[in-house]
């Protein structure tokens, strides 16, 4: 098992009291004895963008209230997928008991309170505060209470258990990967299942990616992928604002080492340079490769350009 994952057989409510609020925040936590006998038990996978974690436990109630909050802000929402038992939700005007056929989305950093009997065994998914708000102003706006009954809700809750059940064979970056797209999956359940990219701020996300690429031009792996880790979105999100924009990442990462290579050409501190070499610089995989796209952009060759920038 990898460093980032780690399971705990807890015996004590002190010591889950501890555990627990690593993982959720400070809280108060009250529980019907502290001197009997306690049995949880704590699975959880981690990397620096999602968390995943089986709880089981005695009966409690966890209050996280406005002074917890200040004194250790987390800045992240949980989702909660009971797989067994009964727990009940509360978090300003919205409160509901959520068991296997539902699910609870609350912002940690908003108050709330948790109660269960010792029955209660879940998966809690955590995920940034900022890469919900990027994909969904109403997935934010929550709490949501989600069904998990049947359709993407059900989806939602298969995907959070067998991400739980294959950790072991997952890399970080595979988990981080895999987490995106059930991040996506939840935003959509939280919007009522419309299977298009939220629109509220598809404007002020396009002009980030725009800023993004134009910036990493040059980089050799620059993808949909990498554009949506550095910037905290999933690969489908950014794919879905650049198609809403008649664009793709392919075209849009072409366009702007096109731009930079034609800037280098004409430039003097690049005179000693090759066109192959300049190509290479840009992220062009081969001259004959570069030179039919600047063709295409820009209505010349590479050469012509360069020559003309000479005066002839």
């Amino acid at each position: 098992m990898s460093s980032w994952s780690q399971v705990l057989t807890l015996s004590s409510a002190s010591a889950w009291d501890e555990v627990f609020t690593d993982l959720h925040g400070a809280s108060r936590i009250k529980v019907p004895d502290r001197h009997a006998p306690w049995s949880g038990r704590l699975e959880w996978q981690r990397s620096k963008s999602y968390g995943l974690a089986l709880c089981s436990g005695g009966e409690e109630v966890v209050h996280r209230d406005a002074r917890h909050i200040r004194s250790d802000p987390r800045g992240t929402y949980e989702l909660l997928v009971p797989l067994a038992g009964t727990a009940w939700v509360e978090q300003g005007s919205s409160s509901g008991e959520i068991g296997p056929g539902s699910m609870a989305l609350c912002d940690i950093d908003r108050p709330l309170t948790f109660a269960h009997g010792a029955e209660l065994r879940g998966i809690s998914f955590f995920m940034a505060g900022q890469n919900v708000a990027g994909r969904s102003p109403i997935a934010a706006g929550g709490p949501h209470i989600l069904s998990g009954a049947g359709g993407l809700g059900r989806v939602v809750r298969q995907l959070t258990t067998t991400l739980h059940e294959e950790r072991e064979q997952l890399s970080e970056t595979t988990f981080d990967i895999a987490c995106d797209r059930l991040l996506d999956l939840v935003c959509l359940a939280a919007e009522g299942g419309n299977d298009s990219a939220p629109t509220g701020q598809r404007a002020t996300v396009e002009a980030s990616i725009r800023r993004y690429v134009r910036r990493h031009a040059c980089d050799r792996d620059l993808d949909v992928v990498g554009i949506a880790r550095a910037l905290g979105w999933s690969a489908r999100y950014v794919q879905q604002v650049l198609q809403a924009a008649n664009t793709t990442s392919r075209d849009l990462i072409r366009r702007e080492r096109l731009n930079v290579a034609r800037t280098r050409l004409v430039s003097a501190s690049w005179s000693t340079y090759s066109i192959a070499e300049i190509a290479h610089s840009c992220g062009f995989g081969s001259h004959a490769s570069f030179a039919t796209a600047f063709r295409e952009e820009f209505g010349t060759t590479p050469r012509e350009a360069r020559r003309s920038a000479r005066g002839g």
